[in-house]
Protein backbone atom coordinates (compact mmCIF):
# COMPACT_ATOMS: atom_id res chain seq x y z
CA UNK A 1 0.00 0.00 0.00
CA UNK A 2 1.07 3.57 -0.64
CA UNK A 3 2.52 5.80 2.04
CA UNK A 4 0.98 8.99 0.66
CA UNK A 5 -2.33 9.12 2.53
CA UNK A 6 -2.82 12.61 3.90
CA UNK A 7 -4.68 13.69 7.05
CA UNK A 8 -7.48 16.25 7.08
CA UNK A 9 -6.34 18.04 10.22
CA UNK A 10 -5.33 21.22 8.42
CA UNK A 11 -7.70 23.97 7.35
CA UNK A 12 -7.26 25.46 3.92
CA UNK A 13 -6.81 29.00 2.77
CA UNK A 14 -9.81 28.80 0.45
CA UNK A 15 -12.12 31.22 2.21
CA UNK A 16 -14.43 28.65 3.77
CA UNK A 17 -14.61 24.97 4.56
CA UNK A 18 -17.18 22.21 4.65
CA UNK A 19 -17.26 18.94 6.53
CA UNK A 20 -15.32 16.07 4.93
CA UNK A 21 -17.33 13.78 2.66
CA UNK A 22 -17.08 10.07 3.51
CA UNK A 23 -16.98 7.46 0.74
CA UNK A 24 -17.71 3.87 1.85
CA UNK A 25 -16.38 2.01 -1.17
CA UNK A 26 -15.67 2.24 -4.89
CA UNK A 27 -16.17 -0.62 -7.35
CA UNK A 28 -15.27 -1.22 -10.99
CA UNK A 29 -16.13 -4.06 -13.39
CA UNK A 30 -14.69 -4.40 -16.90
CA UNK A 31 -16.89 -5.83 -19.66
CA UNK A 32 -14.97 -5.48 -22.94
CA UNK A 33 -16.03 -7.82 -25.75
CA UNK A 34 -12.46 -8.58 -26.73
CA UNK A 35 -11.78 -9.97 -23.24
CA UNK A 36 -14.89 -12.16 -23.02
CA UNK A 37 -12.91 -15.35 -23.78
CA UNK A 38 -9.97 -15.77 -21.37
CA UNK A 39 -6.72 -17.07 -22.87
CA UNK A 40 -6.36 -20.87 -22.89
CA UNK A 41 -3.86 -22.69 -20.70
CA UNK A 42 -0.32 -21.76 -21.66
CA UNK A 43 -1.24 -18.43 -23.23
CA UNK A 44 -1.49 -14.84 -21.98
CA UNK A 45 -3.63 -11.80 -22.75
CA UNK A 46 -2.49 -8.63 -24.48
CA UNK A 47 -2.31 -5.93 -23.27
CA UNK A 48 -0.40 -7.08 -20.19
CA UNK A 49 -1.24 -3.78 -18.44
CA UNK A 50 -4.58 -2.35 -19.57
CA UNK A 51 -5.36 1.34 -19.31
CA UNK A 52 -3.21 4.46 -19.10
CA UNK A 53 0.30 2.94 -18.78
CA UNK A 54 2.18 4.57 -21.66
CA UNK A 55 5.85 4.65 -22.65
CA UNK A 56 6.83 1.36 -21.00
CA UNK A 57 10.32 0.52 -19.87
CA UNK A 58 11.36 -2.85 -18.49
CA UNK A 59 14.39 -4.59 -17.03
CA UNK A 60 15.37 -8.09 -15.85
CA UNK A 61 17.32 -8.56 -12.64
CA UNK A 62 18.11 -12.25 -12.13
CA UNK A 63 14.81 -14.09 -12.26
CA UNK A 64 12.73 -10.95 -11.66
CA UNK A 65 11.27 -8.48 -14.12
CA UNK A 66 10.24 -4.88 -13.52
CA UNK A 67 8.23 -2.45 -15.63
CA UNK A 68 7.50 1.28 -15.30
CA UNK A 69 5.33 3.67 -17.32
CA UNK A 70 5.09 7.42 -17.63
CA UNK A 71 2.55 9.25 -15.45
CA UNK A 72 2.59 12.94 -16.46
CA UNK A 73 1.14 15.27 -13.77
CA UNK A 74 -0.40 12.49 -11.65
CA UNK A 75 0.97 11.84 -8.17
CA UNK A 76 2.46 9.57 -7.04
CA UNK A 77 4.39 9.24 -10.28
CA UNK A 78 5.96 6.41 -12.25
CA UNK A 79 4.13 3.21 -11.21
CA UNK A 80 6.47 0.23 -10.91
CA UNK A 81 5.42 -3.40 -11.38
CA UNK A 82 7.13 -6.73 -10.67
CA UNK A 83 6.68 -10.07 -12.39
CA UNK A 84 8.38 -13.46 -12.23
CA UNK A 85 6.83 -14.77 -15.45
CA UNK A 86 6.23 -11.64 -17.60
CA UNK A 87 2.50 -12.41 -17.54
CA UNK A 88 1.30 -11.71 -14.00
CA UNK A 89 2.29 -8.21 -12.94
CA UNK A 90 1.97 -6.80 -9.42
CA UNK A 91 2.38 -3.14 -8.62
CA UNK A 92 4.96 -2.72 -5.87
CA UNK A 93 4.82 1.04 -5.54
CA UNK A 94 5.56 4.31 -7.28
CA UNK A 95 9.05 5.63 -7.89
CA UNK A 96 8.03 9.23 -7.19
CA UNK A 97 5.95 8.83 -4.05
CA UNK A 98 7.12 11.87 -2.07
CA UNK A 99 6.04 15.41 -2.96
CA UNK A 100 9.71 16.47 -2.92
CA UNK A 101 10.34 14.15 -5.87
CA UNK A 102 7.55 15.51 -8.09
CA UNK A 103 7.52 19.29 -7.87
CA UNK A 104 6.36 21.90 -10.33
CA UNK A 105 3.12 20.22 -11.43
CA UNK A 106 0.96 23.15 -10.37
CA UNK A 107 0.18 25.27 -13.40
CA UNK A 108 0.72 22.39 -15.82
CA UNK A 109 -1.91 20.72 -17.97
CA UNK A 110 -2.52 17.05 -17.21
CA UNK A 111 -0.40 15.79 -20.14
CA UNK A 112 2.79 17.57 -19.07
CA UNK A 113 5.43 16.71 -16.40
CA UNK A 114 6.64 13.09 -16.31
CA UNK A 115 7.28 11.84 -19.84
CA UNK A 116 8.90 8.56 -20.94
CA UNK A 117 11.19 6.88 -18.37
CA UNK A 118 13.95 4.28 -18.68
CA UNK A 119 14.56 1.73 -15.91
CA UNK A 120 17.95 0.06 -15.63
CA UNK A 121 19.93 -1.97 -13.04
CA UNK A 122 23.69 -2.03 -12.51
CA UNK A 123 25.88 -3.35 -9.68
CA UNK A 124 22.99 -3.72 -7.24
CA UNK A 125 21.45 -0.31 -7.93
CA UNK A 126 18.27 0.54 -9.84
CA UNK A 127 18.32 3.69 -11.97
CA UNK A 128 15.29 5.50 -13.35
CA UNK A 129 15.94 8.35 -15.77
CA UNK A 130 13.16 10.53 -17.19
CA UNK A 131 11.98 14.04 -18.02
CA UNK A 132 9.56 16.28 -16.11
CA UNK A 133 8.52 18.49 -19.02
CA UNK A 134 7.96 22.17 -18.17
CA UNK A 135 9.10 21.50 -14.58
CA UNK A 136 12.56 20.23 -13.53
CA UNK A 137 13.22 18.63 -16.95
CA UNK A 138 15.69 15.72 -17.11
CA UNK A 139 16.79 13.84 -14.00
CA UNK A 140 17.40 10.40 -12.57
CA UNK A 141 16.70 8.70 -9.25
CA UNK A 142 18.19 5.59 -7.67
CA UNK A 143 17.24 2.80 -5.26
CA UNK A 144 18.64 -0.49 -4.04
CA UNK A 145 15.11 -1.86 -3.58
CA UNK A 146 12.76 -1.31 -6.53
CA UNK A 147 9.85 -0.94 -4.10
CA UNK A 148 11.68 2.07 -2.66
CA UNK A 149 12.58 4.35 -1.19
CA UNK A 150 13.97 6.10 -4.27
CA UNK A 151 16.28 9.08 -4.03
CA UNK A 152 15.33 12.66 -4.67
CA UNK A 153 15.94 13.71 -8.29
CA UNK A 154 19.49 14.25 -9.51
CA UNK A 155 19.12 16.95 -12.16
CA UNK A 156 20.64 16.67 -15.63
CA UNK A 157 20.30 20.21 -17.04
CA UNK A 158 22.76 19.49 -19.84
CA UNK A 159 20.29 17.19 -21.59
CA UNK A 160 18.26 19.13 -24.15
CA UNK A 161 15.32 16.91 -25.07
CA UNK A 162 13.16 14.08 -23.78
CA UNK A 163 13.13 10.28 -23.46
CA UNK A 164 16.58 9.82 -21.87
CA UNK A 165 17.98 6.30 -21.51
CA UNK A 166 20.99 4.81 -19.73
CA UNK A 167 23.40 2.18 -21.07
CA UNK A 168 26.04 0.58 -18.84
CA UNK A 169 28.79 -0.81 -21.09
CA UNK A 170 30.99 -3.80 -20.29
CA UNK A 171 34.04 -1.55 -19.86
CA UNK A 172 32.44 0.40 -17.03
CA UNK A 173 31.54 3.45 -19.08
CA UNK A 174 28.01 4.83 -18.87
CA UNK A 175 26.15 6.40 -21.76
CA UNK A 176 22.99 8.49 -22.09
CA UNK A 177 20.86 8.63 -25.22
CA UNK A 178 17.89 10.91 -25.73
CA UNK A 179 15.64 12.59 -28.25
CA UNK A 180 17.04 16.04 -29.02
CA UNK A 181 17.22 18.83 -31.57
CA UNK A 182 18.49 18.21 -35.11
CA UNK A 183 21.91 19.44 -36.27
CA UNK A 184 22.38 23.16 -35.59
CA UNK A 185 18.75 23.21 -34.38
CA UNK A 186 17.82 23.49 -38.04
CA UNK A 187 14.64 21.48 -38.56
CA UNK A 188 14.24 20.49 -42.20
CA UNK A 189 10.55 19.67 -41.66
CA UNK A 190 8.01 19.38 -38.85
CA UNK A 191 8.87 16.45 -36.59
CA UNK A 192 12.56 16.45 -37.55
CA UNK A 193 14.42 15.34 -34.42
CA UNK A 194 17.66 13.53 -33.62
CA UNK A 195 19.09 10.96 -31.22
CA UNK A 196 21.97 12.20 -29.07
CA UNK A 197 24.66 10.22 -27.25
CA UNK A 198 26.66 11.39 -24.22
CA UNK A 199 29.11 9.72 -21.89
CA UNK A 200 28.18 10.38 -18.26
CA UNK A 201 29.97 10.32 -14.91
CA UNK A 202 27.51 8.61 -12.56
CA UNK A 203 29.28 9.94 -9.46
CA UNK A 204 28.82 13.58 -10.43
CA UNK A 205 25.85 13.39 -12.80
CA UNK A 206 27.87 15.39 -15.32
CA UNK A 207 28.73 14.64 -18.95
CA UNK A 208 32.20 13.55 -19.95
CA UNK A 209 33.03 15.58 -23.04
CA UNK A 210 30.48 16.74 -25.57
CA UNK A 211 27.42 14.93 -26.80
CA UNK A 212 26.96 13.98 -30.43
CA UNK A 213 24.12 13.21 -32.79
CA UNK A 214 24.09 9.53 -33.74
CA UNK A 215 20.79 9.44 -35.65
CA UNK A 216 19.58 12.41 -37.68
CA UNK A 217 15.86 12.28 -38.36
CA UNK A 218 15.43 8.54 -38.40
CA UNK A 219 16.10 5.52 -40.60
CA UNK A 220 16.20 7.50 -43.87
CA UNK A 221 16.37 11.30 -43.66
CA UNK A 222 15.38 11.63 -47.34
CA UNK A 223 11.96 10.19 -46.44
CA UNK A 224 11.43 12.88 -43.78
CA UNK A 225 10.91 10.53 -40.82
CA UNK A 226 9.29 12.19 -37.82
CA UNK A 227 9.67 12.05 -34.05
CA UNK A 228 12.58 9.68 -33.60
CA UNK A 229 12.47 9.10 -29.86
CA UNK A 230 12.68 6.63 -26.96
CA UNK A 231 16.22 5.47 -27.90
CA UNK A 232 17.60 2.45 -26.02
CA UNK A 233 21.06 0.92 -26.49
CA UNK A 234 21.71 -2.73 -25.65
CA UNK A 235 24.39 -5.23 -26.54
CA UNK A 236 24.16 -8.73 -28.01
CA UNK A 237 27.31 -10.54 -28.93
CA UNK A 238 29.73 -8.17 -30.64
CA UNK A 239 27.05 -5.75 -31.70
CA UNK A 240 25.65 -2.65 -30.09
CA UNK A 241 21.99 -2.13 -30.98
CA UNK A 242 19.95 1.05 -30.85
CA UNK A 243 16.17 0.69 -30.95
CA UNK A 244 13.93 3.74 -31.27
CA UNK A 245 10.34 4.73 -31.82
CA UNK A 246 9.62 6.57 -35.07
CA UNK A 247 6.53 8.14 -36.59
CA UNK A 248 4.94 9.78 -33.54
CA UNK A 249 2.87 8.09 -30.85
CA UNK A 250 -0.29 7.72 -32.96
CA UNK A 251 -1.37 5.77 -36.03
CA UNK A 252 2.01 6.14 -37.79
CA UNK A 253 3.95 4.86 -34.77
CA UNK A 254 6.66 2.23 -35.34
CA UNK A 255 9.80 0.71 -33.89
CA UNK A 256 13.11 0.74 -35.74
CA UNK A 257 16.57 -0.73 -35.18
CA UNK A 258 20.20 0.27 -35.84
CA UNK A 259 23.49 -1.38 -34.94
CA UNK A 260 27.23 -0.79 -34.81
CA UNK A 261 30.37 -2.60 -33.69
CA UNK A 262 31.66 0.47 -31.82
CA UNK A 263 30.01 3.47 -30.19
CA UNK A 264 32.56 5.59 -32.08
CA UNK A 265 31.36 4.34 -35.44
CA UNK A 266 28.31 5.00 -37.58
CA UNK A 267 24.99 3.38 -36.67
CA UNK A 268 23.61 1.31 -39.54
CA UNK A 269 19.81 0.97 -39.95
CA UNK A 270 18.36 -2.40 -40.92
CA UNK A 271 17.03 -2.67 -44.46
CA UNK A 272 13.92 -4.40 -43.08
CA UNK A 273 12.82 -1.58 -40.76
CA UNK A 274 10.41 -1.08 -39.09
CA UNK A 275 10.56 -4.07 -36.77
CA UNK A 276 7.10 -3.29 -35.34
CA UNK A 277 4.17 -1.27 -36.67
CA UNK A 278 0.43 -1.56 -37.30
CA UNK A 279 0.12 1.41 -39.64
CA UNK A 280 -0.18 -0.67 -42.82
CA UNK A 281 -3.22 -2.66 -41.70
CA UNK A 282 -6.83 -2.02 -42.78
CA UNK A 283 -8.48 0.58 -40.60
CA UNK A 284 -11.79 -1.33 -40.61
CA UNK A 285 -10.40 -4.56 -39.15
CA UNK A 286 -12.22 -6.00 -36.14
CA UNK A 287 -10.88 -5.03 -32.70
CA UNK A 288 -7.97 -2.99 -34.05
CA UNK A 289 -4.76 -2.44 -32.12
CA UNK A 290 -2.95 0.64 -33.42
CA UNK A 291 0.02 2.93 -32.72
CA UNK A 292 2.45 0.18 -31.67
CA UNK A 293 5.95 1.32 -30.75
CA UNK A 294 8.12 2.73 -27.96
CA UNK A 295 9.61 -0.69 -27.21
CA UNK A 296 12.09 -1.89 -24.63
CA UNK A 297 13.93 -5.21 -24.96
CA UNK A 298 14.29 -8.00 -22.40
CA UNK A 299 16.71 -10.93 -22.54
CA UNK A 300 15.47 -13.96 -20.58
CA UNK A 301 17.73 -16.39 -18.71
CA UNK A 302 17.06 -19.00 -21.44
CA UNK A 303 18.29 -16.60 -24.18
CA UNK A 304 14.79 -15.79 -25.39
CA UNK A 305 14.15 -12.11 -26.11
CA UNK A 306 10.87 -10.26 -25.58
CA UNK A 307 9.71 -6.69 -26.17
CA UNK A 308 7.36 -4.57 -24.11
CA UNK A 309 5.82 -1.66 -26.00
CA UNK A 310 2.83 0.64 -26.09
CA UNK A 311 -0.21 0.30 -28.31
CA UNK A 312 -3.82 1.45 -28.36
CA UNK A 313 -7.19 -0.35 -28.51
CA UNK A 314 -9.82 1.60 -30.42
CA UNK A 315 -13.54 1.34 -31.11
CA UNK A 316 -15.85 2.92 -33.68
CA UNK A 317 -15.12 4.21 -37.16
CA UNK A 318 -13.32 7.27 -35.80
CA UNK A 319 -10.91 5.20 -33.72
CA UNK A 320 -12.00 6.33 -30.27
CA UNK A 321 -10.10 5.22 -27.18
CA UNK A 322 -10.68 6.12 -23.53
CA UNK A 323 -8.08 3.72 -22.17
CA UNK A 324 -4.98 5.59 -23.25
CA UNK A 325 -1.79 3.89 -24.37
CA UNK A 326 -1.33 0.46 -22.82
CA UNK A 327 1.52 -2.03 -22.40
CA UNK A 328 1.76 -5.00 -24.77
CA UNK A 329 4.34 -7.75 -25.11
CA UNK A 330 5.64 -9.88 -28.00
CA UNK A 331 8.57 -12.27 -28.51
CA UNK A 332 11.57 -11.14 -30.55
CA UNK A 333 13.02 -13.35 -33.27
CA UNK A 334 16.56 -12.98 -34.60
CA UNK A 335 17.71 -13.34 -38.18
CA UNK A 336 20.75 -15.45 -39.03
CA UNK A 337 22.77 -12.28 -39.55
CA UNK A 338 21.77 -10.87 -36.17
CA UNK A 339 18.84 -8.48 -36.65
CA UNK A 340 15.84 -8.51 -34.28
CA UNK A 341 12.23 -8.60 -35.46
CA UNK A 342 9.28 -8.03 -33.13
CA UNK A 343 6.47 -8.45 -35.69
CA UNK A 344 6.64 -8.64 -39.46
CA UNK A 345 4.85 -5.91 -41.37
CA UNK A 346 1.28 -6.73 -42.28
CA UNK A 347 0.68 -8.93 -39.25
CA UNK A 348 -1.75 -7.97 -36.50
CA UNK A 349 -0.65 -7.90 -32.88
CA UNK A 350 -2.23 -11.01 -31.34
CA UNK A 351 -4.61 -10.57 -28.43
CA UNK A 352 -3.55 -13.92 -27.00
CA UNK A 353 -0.33 -15.86 -27.53
CA UNK A 354 1.97 -18.41 -25.92
CA UNK A 355 3.55 -17.42 -22.63
CA UNK A 356 7.30 -16.90 -22.31
CA UNK A 357 9.27 -20.01 -21.43
CA UNK A 358 9.53 -19.19 -17.73
CA UNK A 359 8.45 -20.98 -14.55
CA UNK A 360 4.80 -20.27 -13.81
CA UNK A 361 4.20 -18.07 -10.80
CA UNK A 362 2.11 -19.44 -7.96
CA UNK A 363 1.49 -16.07 -6.36
CA UNK A 364 -1.98 -14.61 -6.82
CA UNK A 365 -1.88 -10.97 -7.89
CA UNK A 366 -4.68 -8.52 -8.76
CA UNK A 367 -5.51 -8.68 -12.49
CA UNK A 368 -4.07 -6.00 -14.75
CA UNK A 369 -5.81 -7.06 -17.97
CA UNK A 370 -8.88 -8.89 -19.22
CA UNK A 371 -12.33 -8.43 -17.71
CA UNK A 372 -12.23 -8.26 -13.95
CA UNK A 373 -14.08 -6.93 -10.93
CA UNK A 374 -12.29 -4.64 -8.50
CA UNK A 375 -13.47 -3.00 -5.29
CA UNK A 376 -11.82 -0.81 -2.68
CA UNK A 377 -13.56 -0.89 0.72
CA UNK A 378 -11.06 1.61 2.13
CA UNK A 379 -10.31 -0.78 4.98
CA UNK A 380 -6.59 0.00 4.95
CA UNK A 381 -5.20 3.17 6.51
CA UNK A 382 -3.35 3.96 3.28
CA UNK A 383 -4.45 4.43 -0.30
CA UNK A 384 -4.04 1.50 -2.67
CA UNK A 385 -1.57 1.88 -5.50
CA UNK A 386 -4.42 2.18 -8.01
CA UNK A 387 -5.27 5.68 -6.80
CA UNK A 388 -3.55 8.85 -7.97
CA UNK A 389 -3.89 12.57 -7.33
CA UNK A 390 -4.14 15.05 -10.20
CA UNK A 391 -0.94 17.04 -9.60
CA UNK A 392 1.13 16.86 -6.45
CA UNK A 393 -1.01 17.77 -3.43
CA UNK A 394 0.05 20.63 -1.18
CA UNK A 395 -2.97 20.56 1.15
CA UNK A 396 -3.88 17.80 3.59
CA UNK A 397 -7.37 17.09 2.31
CA UNK A 398 -7.68 13.28 2.39
CA UNK A 399 -7.59 10.56 5.02
CA UNK A 400 -8.76 6.98 5.38
CA UNK A 401 -10.24 6.10 8.76
CA UNK A 402 -13.08 4.00 10.16
CA UNK A 403 -13.26 2.12 6.87
CA UNK A 404 -14.04 5.26 4.87
CA UNK A 405 -12.27 7.52 2.43
CA UNK A 406 -12.79 11.06 3.71
CA UNK A 407 -12.31 14.00 1.37
CA UNK A 408 -12.23 17.61 2.57
CA UNK A 409 -13.85 19.58 -0.29
CA UNK A 410 -11.70 22.29 -1.83
CA UNK A 411 -12.88 25.23 -3.92
CA UNK A 412 -11.02 23.84 -6.93
CA UNK A 413 -12.69 22.85 -10.17
CA UNK A 414 -11.30 20.28 -12.57
CA UNK A 415 -10.55 22.97 -15.16
CA UNK A 416 -8.00 24.63 -12.91
CA UNK A 417 -4.29 23.82 -13.15
CA UNK A 418 -3.91 23.06 -9.44
CA UNK A 419 -4.60 20.01 -7.26
CA UNK A 420 -8.36 19.41 -6.86
CA UNK A 421 -9.85 17.25 -4.10
CA UNK A 422 -10.13 14.39 -6.58
CA UNK A 423 -8.61 10.92 -6.34
CA UNK A 424 -8.69 8.75 -9.44
CA UNK A 425 -7.93 5.36 -10.93
CA UNK A 426 -7.51 4.36 -14.57
CA UNK A 427 -10.36 3.49 -16.89
CA UNK A 428 -9.11 0.12 -18.14
CA UNK A 429 -12.03 -0.87 -20.39
CA UNK A 430 -14.20 0.74 -23.06
CA UNK A 431 -17.23 -1.02 -21.57
CA UNK A 432 -17.52 -1.12 -17.79
CA UNK A 433 -19.65 -0.43 -14.73
CA UNK A 434 -18.49 1.65 -11.76
CA UNK A 435 -20.19 2.60 -8.51
CA UNK A 436 -19.53 4.25 -5.19
CA UNK A 437 -21.46 4.96 -2.00
CA UNK A 438 -20.97 8.19 -0.09
CA UNK A 439 -22.63 10.45 2.44
CA UNK A 440 -24.66 13.38 1.18
CA UNK A 441 -22.41 16.43 1.54
CA UNK A 442 -23.16 19.35 3.80
CA UNK A 443 -24.42 22.67 2.50
CA UNK A 444 -21.94 24.51 0.33
CA UNK A 445 -20.27 21.39 -1.07
CA UNK A 446 -20.87 18.75 -3.70
CA UNK A 447 -19.55 15.19 -3.95
CA UNK A 448 -19.65 12.33 -6.40
CA UNK A 449 -17.48 10.86 -9.16
CA UNK A 450 -15.45 12.68 -11.79
CA UNK A 451 -14.23 11.16 -15.04
CA UNK A 452 -11.37 13.21 -16.43
CA UNK A 453 -9.01 13.26 -19.39
CA UNK A 454 -8.27 16.97 -19.81
CA UNK A 455 -9.14 20.22 -18.09
CA UNK A 456 -11.84 20.93 -20.66
CA UNK A 457 -12.93 17.32 -21.22
CA UNK A 458 -14.60 15.70 -18.21
CA UNK A 459 -17.81 14.60 -16.50
CA UNK A 460 -18.68 15.23 -12.89
CA UNK A 461 -21.79 13.51 -11.52
CA UNK A 462 -22.44 14.77 -8.02
CA UNK A 463 -24.91 15.42 -5.24
CA UNK A 464 -25.40 18.80 -3.52
CA UNK A 465 -27.80 20.61 -1.21
CA UNK A 466 -29.71 23.49 -2.80
CA UNK A 467 -32.36 25.88 -1.46
CA UNK A 468 -34.94 23.31 -2.54
CA UNK A 469 -33.24 20.26 -1.06
CA UNK A 470 -30.73 17.80 -2.45
CA UNK A 471 -30.21 17.28 -6.15
CA UNK A 472 -28.08 15.04 -8.31
CA UNK A 473 -26.46 16.73 -11.29
CA UNK A 474 -24.18 16.02 -14.23
CA UNK A 475 -21.56 18.60 -15.12
CA UNK A 476 -19.92 18.23 -18.52
CA UNK A 477 -16.97 19.91 -20.18
CA UNK A 478 -16.58 19.11 -23.87
CA UNK A 479 -13.81 21.23 -25.35
CA UNK A 480 -15.01 24.31 -23.51
CA UNK A 481 -16.37 25.61 -20.22
CA UNK A 482 -18.22 23.14 -18.03
CA UNK A 483 -22.00 23.27 -17.86
CA UNK A 484 -24.67 21.36 -15.98
CA UNK A 485 -26.45 19.23 -18.58
CA UNK A 486 -28.83 17.47 -16.20
CA UNK A 487 -30.15 17.81 -12.64
CA UNK A 488 -32.79 15.85 -10.75
CA UNK A 489 -34.24 16.35 -7.28
CA UNK A 490 -33.57 13.94 -4.43
CA UNK A 491 -36.45 15.17 -2.24
CA UNK A 492 -36.23 12.75 0.69
CA UNK A 493 -32.46 12.77 1.09
CA UNK A 494 -31.17 14.22 4.35
CA UNK A 495 -27.66 15.30 5.44
CA UNK A 496 -25.55 12.36 6.56
CA UNK A 497 -27.55 9.77 4.63
CA UNK A 498 -25.71 7.76 2.01
CA UNK A 499 -26.42 7.42 -1.70
CA UNK A 500 -24.98 5.05 -4.28
CA UNK A 501 -23.87 6.50 -7.60
CA UNK A 502 -23.84 4.10 -10.56
CA UNK A 503 -21.99 4.66 -13.83
CA UNK A 504 -22.61 2.44 -16.85
CA UNK A 505 -20.32 2.95 -19.85
CA UNK A 506 -20.71 1.14 -23.16
CA UNK A 507 -17.92 2.45 -25.36
CA UNK A 508 -19.24 5.78 -26.70
CA UNK A 509 -22.15 6.13 -24.27
CA UNK A 510 -22.30 6.65 -20.51
CA UNK A 511 -25.28 6.76 -18.14
CA UNK A 512 -25.53 7.91 -14.52
CA UNK A 513 -28.04 7.07 -11.80
CA UNK A 514 -28.33 7.48 -8.02
CA UNK A 515 -29.81 5.03 -5.53
CA UNK A 516 -31.35 6.83 -2.56
CA UNK A 517 -31.59 5.47 1.02
CA UNK A 518 -35.19 4.36 0.43
CA UNK A 519 -34.09 2.10 -2.42
CA UNK A 520 -35.32 4.30 -5.24
CA UNK A 521 -33.16 4.65 -8.36
CA UNK A 522 -33.08 8.15 -9.82
CA UNK A 523 -31.75 8.50 -13.38
CA UNK A 524 -29.45 11.49 -13.74
CA UNK A 525 -28.47 11.15 -17.40
CA UNK A 526 -28.55 8.47 -20.08
CA UNK A 527 -26.48 7.86 -23.18
CA UNK A 528 -24.22 10.85 -22.72
CA UNK A 529 -21.33 11.15 -25.17
CA UNK A 530 -18.45 9.27 -23.56
CA UNK A 531 -16.15 10.11 -26.48
CA UNK A 532 -15.37 13.42 -24.79
CA UNK A 533 -13.22 11.24 -22.52
CA UNK A 534 -11.20 9.83 -25.43
CA UNK A 535 -7.74 10.91 -26.44
CA UNK A 536 -9.14 10.97 -29.97
CA UNK A 537 -11.21 14.04 -29.07
CA UNK A 538 -9.36 15.51 -26.12
CA UNK A 539 -5.83 15.01 -27.47
CA UNK A 540 -3.00 14.69 -24.94
CA UNK A 541 -1.02 11.70 -23.72
CA UNK A 542 -3.14 10.24 -20.92
CA UNK A 543 -6.19 7.98 -20.72
CA UNK A 544 -9.42 8.59 -18.85
CA UNK A 545 -9.17 8.68 -15.05
CA UNK A 546 -12.11 8.39 -12.67
CA UNK A 547 -12.87 8.43 -8.97
CA UNK A 548 -14.28 10.26 -5.94
CA UNK A 549 -14.38 14.05 -6.09
CA UNK A 550 -15.67 16.62 -3.61
CA UNK A 551 -15.80 20.35 -4.19
CA UNK A 552 -16.77 23.53 -2.40
CA UNK A 553 -19.38 25.18 -4.57
CA UNK A 554 -18.26 28.68 -5.49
Amino acid sequence: MSSIALSVAAQFAIGETAAPVAFDWFSYEGKDEVFQTPPPEGQFQNPILAGFYPDPTSVRVGDDFYAVSSSFTFFPGLPIFHSADLVNWEQIGHILDRPSQLTGTEGLAASRAIFAPTLRHHDGVFYLITTSVDAINNFYVTATDPAGPWSDPILLPWIDGIDPSLFFDDDGRVWVTHNGPPPNRDSLYEGHRAVWLWEMDMETGQPIGDGKIIINGGVDLSQKPVWIEAPHIFKRGDWYYLTCAEGGTSIQHSQVIFRTKSLDEEWIPWDNNPILTQRDLPADRKHPIIAAGHADFLELPNDEWWATFLAIRTYGEEGFYNTGREIYMLPISWTEDGWPMILERGKEIPWQLDKPNLPATTKSVPPTTGNFTWKDDFDSPELGYEWMYLRTPKDDWLEISDGKLKIQPKAVSLNELVNPSFISRRQQHATFDAATRFEAPAAGASAGVASFIREDHYFYCGVRLTENGYEAFLEKAANGPAEVVSSVKLPKLKPGQSVTLNIVTDQAEVSYSVETPNGKTVVVATNEDATILTTTRAWGFIGAMMGPYARLEK
